[in-house]
């Protein structure tokens, strides 16, 4: 009996811990320093006061070539407005992710996260995943996937972003 009891005490302390590890809306977006295509050290903290749509990304990912069209207009739209697009790429092997840039160019910043440190920090679950951060460094939303019906949504997010 004590043996079940333990387990279920287990089975319920961890599911609530991994719940509560969870990144939601408002919560403080989790820190993070990754180099560039140049190795420079790229850290979210400094985009502080500044509004940022954090993307990430694989080059195996079908979406993520349909998205970068999409980020492009938007850093060119909006920029000039606060928005700052981040991309993480999430390859293992960088030359990956630098083949898919020759492809479909990024007019953006680009950093590399061959590990994927930072998926797990955010509690990214598909790919590609967004999340707008406010100029305090707090999530507005998340988003998972890319298709053609998202962009509106998408773009009054950080509309709604710029004007707040």
């Amino acid at each position: 009996m004590r043996l079940i009891f333990n387990l279920i005490f287990s089975a319920v302390f961890f599911l609530h811990a991994s719940l509560a590890m969870a990144i939601t809306p408002y919560d403080t977006a989790p820190s993070f320093e990754l180099p560039n295509e140049t190795g420079a050290l790229i850290k979210l903290s400094n985009y502080r006061g500044k509004l940022v749509y954090l993307d990430f990304w694989a080059s195996w990912c079908g979406p993520c070539k349909q998205s970068f069209p999409w980020l492009n207009e938007m850093q060119q739209k909006y920029g000039n407005k606060g928005l700052n697009v981040l991309a993480v790429n999430l390859d293992n092997n960088t030359a990956d992710a630098l083949v898919f840039l020759k492809e479909v160019p990024a007019k953006f910043t680009v950093v590399y996260d061959p590990k994927a440190i930072t998926p797990k920090l955010f509690s990214i679950k598909g790919m590609p995943s967004s999340a707008l951060i406010d100029e305090q460094g707090k999530v507005l939303f998340f988003h998972t996937g890319f298709k053609s019906v998202d962009k509106a949504l998408l773009e009054q997010a950080i509309v709604n972003a710029i004007k707040k």
